[in-house]
Formats: C-alpha cells, sequence, structure tokens
C-alpha cells in the first residue's frame, strides 16, 4: 500500500500543472470554455432556436440567451426524461440528479451528460486530492481508504434509458475503476436508501478499516461518528482510526460544527478543506487549510457569470463576466453547463475575497431557506406546511420566523419557529405534528433528516405573545415600506434577537 501511495501522490501532484495553467489565465480559460460550450450545443434544439452558430463574443452570448431558473428550463428537462436528445445538449444524457428547492416540485431534475462526469464532477475529484497532496507532501492520505457518506435515494429508472437518484448515488455509481480502490463503503453499503441502516452499516463495515479522509455534509458525519463511538466505546475519532487526517466538507456551512469536530477528533494533524459542489456541477475547492474561502473552478466546463442578487429575477438584468466582478459585492451565479444548463440561476450567492486567483465565500442564497443539516428547506415549503396546519386547527398567523438550533456533542438538530398568532389552533400539539408532516411531504430533504429522528428532531414552535414582531421590528427601525419579517434564516441571528427582545420586554 505504501508504493501505492507513492504512485497515486505523485500522480495527484502533476495536476497542479494545469491548475496553475487557469490560476494565470482566468479570463482565456473561461472565454475558451464559453465558446467549446457554445459550439458543441449549436446543432441541439436549443442551439438552434438561439442561433448558436453564429453567436461570437461573450457580449452576443449574454444579449441573446436568457436568464432561466429551473422552472423555465423544466419542460425542456422532462422531455430528456421521457427519453428525448439533443434537446440542449448533443451528448446522450440519461442520468438525472434529484435535489429538493424548487417552487413547484418537492424535487428538481437537474441533467447530467458524461461530460459533466468526466469532466466535472470526477475532474474535481481528483483536483481536490491533487490540492491536498499539494499542501501535506508527506500525505499519507492513499495508504488507507476514503470514506463518503452520500445521499438519501438510490439510483431508480426512469424508463428504459433513464436513471435518477442523489448527486453522490448518481456519482458512485458510475466511478472509473481507479477510485474504487481508495473508497469505502462498499457500493451496496453506500447506495443504502434508508439512513438508519446505512449508517449502522457504514460504522460496522468501517470500523476496522484504516479510513484515512472522510467526505459529506457534517451533519451526517456527525451522526456516523456518535454510533461508532457508542458502539466501539472509543473516548473519539483518533482511536478507531488513527491515521485519520482530512474531511473534506460541504452542502452547509461548516461554522456551527467546527468545534464539534474538534472534540470528536482531537490533535493538530488533522485538516479540514471546504468544497462547493452541486447536482449543477463543481464549482470551487479551498486551495488553504483551515478556511471558508475557496478557489473558483475554472476548467470544468462550467462558464460562469454574475448578477446583483436584487436583480436576478429581472429579465433584464446587468450580469457580468469573471474580469467585471469586484472584491466584496455579492453576486448571485449565473452558470452555462456541459450538461446543457444554459445560463442558469443556481440560487447560491457569492463574495470574492481576491481576484487574483479568484477566490470566494459562499454568502447565502437568493431567497430566504434553512440548510443547517442538508434539508434546504424553503420558504415555500414553509408556507405550505403552516397552511395545512392552519387549516387543520382553526389557527390563523400573524407573523412568524425560523431557523435553526444547531447539533451539539450532547443533542442533535433541529428547527425553532417563532409563531405569533392571530387566532391560536384549537389543538396546539396537533399544529405542531402537521406543520411536521406536510413539511416531510413537500421536501425530500427535509423528510431524509427527519426519517426516525436520526439527524433532525421535531420542530420546536414557541408561541410568543400579541404584538412581539412589531416591537421588534419597531426597536430594529424596521417598521413600514418594504421592511419584512425574515421567514427563514440559516442562522440564529432572528431568533436570539427575538428572544433577547422577549427577556427584555
Amino acid at each position: 500500500m505504501s508504493v501505492l501511495n507513492t504512485v497515486i501522490s505523485w500522480f495527484m501532484k502533476k495536476r497542479m500543472h494545469q491548475i496553475e495553467l487557469f490560476l494565470k489565465y482566468p479570463i482565456e480559460v473561461q472565454e475558451e470554455v464559453r465558446r467549446k460550450l457554445v459550439d458543441s450545443a449549436k446543432s441541439t434544439e436549443w442551439g438552434k432556436q438561439y442561433g448558436y452558430a453564429d453567436l461570437r463574443t461573450a457580449h452576443d452570448f449574454r444579449q441573446r440567451i436568457p436568464v432561466s431558473s429551473y422552472e423555465q428550463l423544466q419542460p425542456y428537462i422532462d422531455r430528456i426524461m421521457r427519453g428525448e436528445q439533443q434537446v440542449l445538449w448533443p451528448s446522450e444524457i440519461k442520468w438525472f440528479a434529484k435535489s429538493s428547492g424548487t417552487t413547484n416540485d418537492r424535487s428538481k431534475f437537474i441533467p447530467v451528460s458524461e461530460e459533466a462526469l468526466e469532466d466535472c464532477h470526477y475532474k474535481a475529484g481528483k483536483d481536490l486530492l491533487s490540492m491536498y497532496c499539494h499542501l501535506n507532501p508527506d500525505t499519507r492520505l492513499f495508504a488507507g481508504k476514503g470514506l463518503t457518506i452520500g445521499g438519501s435515494h438510490q439510483i431508480s429508472q426512469l424508463n428504459n434509458d433513464s436513471y435518477y437518484g442523489d448527486l453522490s448515488a448518481v456519482l458512485m455509481q458510475n466511478l472509473p475503476f481507479w477510485a474504487e480502490f481508495i473508497r469505502t463503503p462498499e457500493l451496496s453499503v453506500a447506495l443504502l436508501e434508508k439512513w438508519e441502516e446505512k449508517v449502522v452499516r457504514i460504522g460496522t463495515e468501517t470500523m476496522k478499516q484504516d479510513v484515512t479522509s472522510i467526505s459529506g455534509v457534517p451533519t451526517w458525519i456527525i451522526v456516523l461518528f456518535r454510533w461508532m463511538l457508542e458502539h466501539s466505546g472509543k473516548q473519539h475519532m483518533h482511536e478507531i482510526w488513527p491515521n485519520l487526517e482530512v474531511y473534506f466538507h460541504g452542502g452547509v456551512s461548516f461554522n456551527p460544527y467546527r468545534a464539534q469536530f474538534k472534540e470528536l477528533i482531537p490533535g493538530r494533524h488533522m485538516h479540514y478543506m471546504e468544497t462547493y459542489n452541486a447536482s449543477e456541477g463543481f464549482f470551487g475547492m479551498a486551495d488553504r487549510f483551515d478556511t471558508d474561502e475557496m478557489l473558483l473552478m475554472l476548467d470544468y466546463g462550467i462558464y460562469y457569470e454574475f448578477v446583483d442578487p436584487a436583480e436576478a429575477q429581472h429579465p433584464n438584468a446587468r450580469t457580468f463576466t469573471l474580469e467585471e466582478v469586484e472584491v466584496d459585492k455579492v453576486y448571485a451565479v449565473i452558470i452555462s453547463t456541459n450538461a446543457g444548463l444554459w445560463r442558469y440561476l443556481i440560487g447560491d450567492t457569492i463574495r470574492f475575497t481576491s481576484l487574483n486567483p479568484f477566490r470566494f465565500r459562499i454568502s447565502g442564497r437568493t431567497k430566504q431557506y434553512i440548510n443547517a443539516f442538508g434539508e434546504e428547506l424553503m420558504v415555500e415549503n414553509a408556507e405550505q406546511g403552516l397552511k395545512a396546519a392552519c387549516e387543520a386547527t382553526g389557527a390563523q398567523i400573524r407573523d412568524y420566523t425560523a431557523g435553526p438550533v444547531f447539533l451539539t456533542t450532547a443533542s442533535k438538530g433541529r428547527h425553532q419557529w417563532l409563531i405569533e398568532f392571530e387566532h391560536a389552533p384549537t389543538n396546539q400539539a396537533m399544529f405542531n405534528d402537521i406543520l411536521d408532516r406536510r413539511l416531510r411531504e413537500v421536501n425530500s430533504d427535509y423528510d431524509a433528516k427527519r426519517q426516525n429522528d436520526l439527524a433532525l428532531l421535531t420542530p420546536d414552535i414557541l408561541v410568543v405573545a400579541d404584538g412581539t414582531f412589531y416591537g421588534w421590528m419597531k426597536k430594529r427601525g424596521k417598521l413600514g415600506g418594504q421592511n419584512k419579517v425574515p421567514r427563514l434564516a440559516n442562522d440564529r441571528k432572528f431568533l436570539d434577537d427575538i428572544l433577547l427582545y422577549l427577556g427584555e420586554a
């Protein structure tokens, strides 16, 4: 295994020369990506519709192609899911990554082409390892196994030629042969659908293995660690995996979990690397240890544009190319990809911290949300849940806000809701139960986290007194005009401020 570690480490370090190329010529690399995307798709239905054959410049691209949401691209994607080809992208598309978050459907289905698999997701996986080897030349990473905890949905068949699942499941199902040598657990376990069973099987299978790296959403990694420590009688994870050296994390902010990981994996030799990947593509990774700043990856077949979040929904919004962005301004991200997502508004906002190289931090979403545990709870979901609970219990809501109660080493996470009623429910327990059940019905990611209370407990609903939100908004100087009570937040800023206000009132 030491020979394998040496060979793979050498191979991974070679990729750094290519990364240095786009670091040196970022604008030129991005322009080349745009030209290749347009040229590749000129014979598709979309390409013919928008005249890709004579589309030359970035300016023409911005003027001719509309910025699109998922709902606007969905009719094209639905046709591809039914088996049509040459619609948005020229090569055959038979894989779709399932993800929650749209306003009309429980889930959205993102097309995943062969080019997206090879030139984006798998290339990014190799780059992440290459970056780590570059930062840690004495690594023993490949002397052991890399543990990945994937999503909640297995691969499912849409028709004879089309399949869908969580992005992690799609990637695992199509992994190149070399990746199987360095990953764990075995594929049948990694793709289990029931989370409770999956945690037990992964914990049991990997307990005696030499795991040197882990990757996945912090919520589920913590669940696994707790199970393993409870069943092994060990005090911390280095007693189980003494050679564990790096955690590649993404999906949600790591900040609330950082202290817990320090307790679960004590010592100075553990490294943490932030990543920014989604069903639509792999966008960024840390090029330094222990930072939430990431390097924008520019040669994955993704062309980037940026827009003021306040203008993101406007059809004629002014967009900016990479050479036009500024440090410390918040931008909503627009992508065109090698899977046929054209000028697609992905819903994330970022703030550039450096333009040489292009480093950034994720600053939030274009809409309010809670995603502290990977549940992607949107305002639309919340409204549906509250509506069902009110109808069943005769309640009327005056105002509300909600946010996370973060995991601790002693307790699981949950959502906390502060609700001010115009008319209280006839049965508060029923209201709480229906809200939770309706949220599970309309959001598959929330439902997965609520399975058997594994990572997310039932909502904690606090009924506040009449006038609470009015008084709080007045205290903040936010009465009238366009000011609104924030509905969902991914931190406790508003919740804690309201609770503090109630304590002072």
